[in-house]
């Protein structure tokens, strides 16, 4: 990319510094590392909160500059100099009093301005609701697109029940320079990786935990924070309270089988793959998943991801899979994520989209 295509990128988003307890780190991580690499230019903004500050695992970025911010009028009074400029301003789904944050972006950005949603049915259940807990309908309409980590039919629905001039796909992504193969001891059957859900904790239990339960000869894994203190763990299963991305890689690559269960939102409305799912296939760690809608767009089923409905059907797979199909089947798909689904891809996707988005905006001058 030439110097005159450069963008000023802004990013105001839950969180970039820490994992702790949210995928949103990782996923910016991934993203604006790869438009760093395409030579733009990028600040993010993060609130300074308390539960943040005490757990963060990426101090100092090199893929952008971070600074941090007590409240929106915080930002308005130290960062507007910068936010009014700027070629692009993205503000981040469960960004606190993101409606507020929203509105002094939509007030004063020049530039096109873009709502990243990476809990989209999350984010629709709550609309429905009435709660406006970091957008609203008017601001909705307000930004110049809706960048989604769900697509499939319910951009159609963005556009037409909440009025979004441009709803488009910008799924999660992995990083194949931090996520690759590599020659470990098998240290667990099957690991799962993601913070205690209430609505996912029956999969769970289901997929792994029962599963767990009747192949004591098997080590099983689970990573992730704030589980409830009263889950009984089978003595078989190692519990990993908090890991971070720093690890991920080791963590797949020492598994045999990795699982992956999606939110009842998201199952819901279907075309919501997780960045779990980008960073195992990347690792050519075989997946065994939950079934949603379009995952066939993502994974072909049996040939590179294999979808369980009962802990019978996960002991089946783990038991009577030969290893070299095992091998293969994480290797056919690592071949679609480094295809489809790196953080490259998706950086072209957000330039693609911003230099459209362009074309149907006047006052703008690339």
């Amino acid at each position: 990319m030439d110097k005159s295509s450069s963008l000023k990128i802004i990013v105001i988003g839950l969180s970039t510094t820490s994992s702790w307890g949210n995928g949103h780190a990782t996923t910016y991580r991934s993203l604006l590392r790869a438009l760093n690499k395409r030579g733009h230019k990028i600040l993010f903004l993060e609130q300074d909160t308390e539960w943040y500050s005490q757990n963060r695992d990426l101090v100092s970025p090199d893929y952008c500059k971070v600074e941090f911010y007590k409240n929106p009028d915080d930002l308005k009074s130290r960062f507007l100099n910068q936010i009014a400029p700027a070629d692009l301003v993205i503000v981040g789904s469960y960004v606190n009093r993101g409606v507020e944050i929203g509105k002094i972006v939509l007030d004063n950005a020049e530039g096109l301005t873009a709502f990243y949603d990476i809990d989209t049915p999350v984010t629709l259940a709550k609309l429905e609701k009435g709660d406006y807990e970091y957008i609203s309908p008017e601001s909705i309409s307000g930004y110049d697109l809706y960048l989604s980590f769900t697509g499939g039919p319910i951009l159609n629905f963005i556009e037409t029940q909440y009025g979004s001039p441009c709803a488009k796909p910008l799924y999660c992504s992995v990083d194949p320079d931090m996520y690759f193969p590599e020659e470990k001891e098998k240290s667990w059957c099957l690991g799962y990786l993601g913070t205690y859900s209430s609505d996912r904790q029956p999969s769970v239990k289901k997929f792994l935990i029962d599963t767990a339960e009747k192949m004591k000869g098997e080590r099983f894994v689970i990573a992730g924070s704030q589980y409830p203190a009263g889950i009984h763990w089978s003595s078989n299963i190692e519990r990993i309270n908090h890991l971070p991305p720093s690890m991920h890689r080791n963590f797949y690559n020492s598994q045999k089988y990795t699982l992956n269960i999606t939110r009842n939102d998201m199952i819901k409305a279907g075309y919501s793959p997780s960045v779990r799912l980008f960073e195992a296939a990347a690792c050519g760690t075989p997946i065994i998943s939950d079934y949603w809608n379009g995952i066939e767009e993502i994974f072909k089923p049996k040939y590179e991801i294999l979808i369980t409905r009962s802990t019978e059907e996960t002991i089946n797979y783990l038991l009577n899979i030969p290893e070299q199909e095992r091998w293969a089947l994480g290797m056919r798909a690592r071949k679609k994520v480094l295809a489809k689904h790196t953080s490259v891809h998706r950086a072209l996707e957000l330039e693609k989209y911003f230099f459209e988005s362009v074309k149907n905006k006047r006052g703008i001058n690339i």
